[in-house]
């Protein structure tokens, strides 16, 4: 448990260094464009935030080319601060260029946060094939009239003796793409993080947006 415990620790007291520098670096590279007072520590609080809402949305929401898009301007933000400030930026003649990329970041960073706050995923949604139609049952033969012996007029004729009418075949499950599987995984996996009970099969129909008879199917594969 010792061990264990100084790991962790050593691992915040380097993350805690490693922020304190870039917070540091991108306060004095605003600073130097012009951007004096309140406004100088305000930027790396915004490159920040901009890249933990990125990194967030990666986690939870799965692979997205928008989040990936927001994440690798706020880390290039970053690291051009810690680069910009090392020596090879003249602090006290800030090009033009760059003044410009300062000014124009809250605006720039304010549209990353709402996109990442307001947008779907854009992952696809896998395929949901259509459900294979029930087979029409084979239609029974007429029975044959067998005909009575004429024995007199008193005799009634025989009646027709039906025949048995074959039952229908069973209509088999359809077949589940694994890529639906899959998806239905990680949807039940979310639903029992969440509740803290399995999803059960009216639930996952209603996620996946599928027939029941085809929900059947996808449940019986992930029990």
């Amino acid at each position: 448990m010792a061990r264990t415990a100084l790991r962790v620790d050593a691992v915040l007291v380097q993350a805690v260094i490693a922020g304190a520098l870039s917070f540091a670096h991108l306060h004095d590279l605003a600073a130097a464009a012009g951007q004096d007072g309140w406004k100088a520590w305000a930027y790396p609080v915004s490159v920040d935030l901009l890249l933990v809402a990125s990194w967030r949305r990666l986690r939870s929401g799965g692979p997205s080319r928008l989040a990936w898009c927001w994440f690798v301007i706020a880390l290039v933000a970053s690291l051009g601060a810690n680069v910009a400030t090392a020596g090879l930026l003249d602090l006290s003649e800030v090009p033009a260029w760059l003044r410009i990329l300062v000014a124009a970041w809250p605006a720039l960073a304010f549209m990353g946060g709402t996109l990442l706050a307001h947008s779907a995923t854009d992952h696809p949604a896998p395929e949901v094939p259509a459900a294979a139609p029930d087979p029409e049952p084979a239609a029974s033969p007429e029975p044959e009239a067998i005909p009575a012996a004429v024995t007199g007029p008193e005799e009634t004729p025989a009646l027709p003796v039906a025949e048995p009418v074959p039952a229908a075949p069973a209509v088999s499950a359809p077949p589940v793409p694994a890529a639906l599987v899959d998806h239905a995984r990680k949807v039940a996996d979310d639903h029992q993080a969440r509740t803290g009970s399995p999803i059960d099969t009216d639930t996952l129909r209603a996620r996946l947006g599928v027939p029941p008879q085809l929900a059947a199917a996808i449940a019986a594969q992930l029990a």
